[in-house]
């Protein structure tokens, strides 16, 4: 009886438990605001807060503001964390008032160059938004790819995924923790899908100032088969990712070699004791604390590396695309010379 009553409670649960985010519905009107606030203020970090509406597996995203922006990391203390956040809740009262959306569904943030949006301030910001409004995401943008590749190149909605939510909450991203939960550098983050949406007056004002298609010289700048600048930059980032990777490794190598030399130190003390009974001694003690070797050895946190390990990823997806577009245009243009 009891068995079938821990049975249905569970299944309960599980009928009760809000169904996964699958989408985020974005209006077009946001989205350009959006693409406007960070491209004025690049290569500036820029964040701001979405407003929308939780419909089951979609989360739609109706509105958003910007945040004020701090050019000058010294100029971020307290009193100025107390103005941003006055200025959230009279934005977000104000809205209110005009009878808007004024849900928070998560925020949006650039990504500057040589910055990347895989920090430990990410996932403490996701943390606090999860914690308060349940289902979140964030909308990441990076002006510098959007100017190369394309207006929504660089435009990608993400969210931490639910087993590393609950690993960041024990806080113990130990080697051991990440092997229980079977967690690698590519279970930390989930981009979801992103779906652009226009009401229908829109759509059909849009479609009025559509003009008849003529080539124009926008048509040829699409087939610019220079992408140096985005290829370097992602290579030299990628180097210094690389490097810091190196350092983390180096801190695991320190930590296994200094926890060997204590075992074998403790080992050869038993040893030594057993010798020292069979001749009828005292043994000497194993846990001195007087002793370095008996001091605890902290283990390194292992979620630098998994962020580091999801920014090399990055590099190496963004080089891949660059350079598979590059050679597209190559032999498109290698095809019209021929002809």
């Amino acid at each position: 009886m009891a068995t079938s009553f821990l049975q249905a409670a569970a299944s309960t649960e599980k009928v009760n438990a809000p169904p996964a985010l699958q989408v985020v519905q974005i209006e077009g009107l946001v989205l350009l605001k959006i693409i406007k606030h960070c491209k004025d203020l690049s290569p500036s970090l820029v964040t701001g807060q979405l407003l929308g509406l939780d419909i089951g597996t979609v989360l739609e995203v109706t509105n958003c503001f910007p945040f004020p922006n701090h050019q000058q990391e010294n100029d971020i203390d307290q009193e100025t964390d107390d103005i941003g956040a006055n200025y959230q809740l009279d934005m977000m009262s104000c809205l209110r008032d005009a009878n808007v959306d004024s849900n928070v569904v998560g925020w949006y943030q650039s990504t500057p160059p040589g910055a990347c949006f895989q920090s430990v301030e990410f996932i403490e910001t996701f943390m606090n938004y999860k914690e308060n409004i349940g289902k979140c995401v964030c909308i990441i943008y990076d002006p510098s790819r959007s100017n190369i590749q394309g207006c929504l190149a660089g435009l990608k909605a993400l969210k931490l995924s639910d087993t590393f939510l609950e690993l960041s909450r024990n806080g113990n991203f130990s080697g051991e923790s990440l092997r229980d939960k079977n967690i690698s550098w590519a279970d930390v983050f989930e981009e979801i899908t992103i779906r652009v949406s226009n009401s229908a007056l829109v759509s059909a004002f849009m479609s009025s100032l559509e003009p008849d298609r003529v080539t124009d010289q926008s048509d040829y700048d699409r087939l610019q088969i220079s992408s140096k600048p985005l290829l370097e930059s992602n290579v030299e980032f990628l180097i210094r990712r690389m490097d810091d990777l190196s350092t983390e490794q180096k801190k695991l190598k320190f930590y296994f070699k200094d926890v060997t030399r204590q075992q074998a130190w403790v080992q050869e003390r038993r040893d030594e004791n057993e010798a020292r009974k069979a001749a009828g001694e005292d043994p000497l003690p194993e846990d001195d604390s007087s002793n370095p070797f008996f001091k605890p050895i902290p283990e390194p946190s292992r979620l630098e590396s998994l962020l580091i390990t999801n920014q090399i990823a990055d590099y190496c997806n963004q080089i891949h695309r660059v350079a598979g577009h590059s050679f597209t245009r190559l032999s498109l243009i290698k095809a019209l010379h021929d002809d």
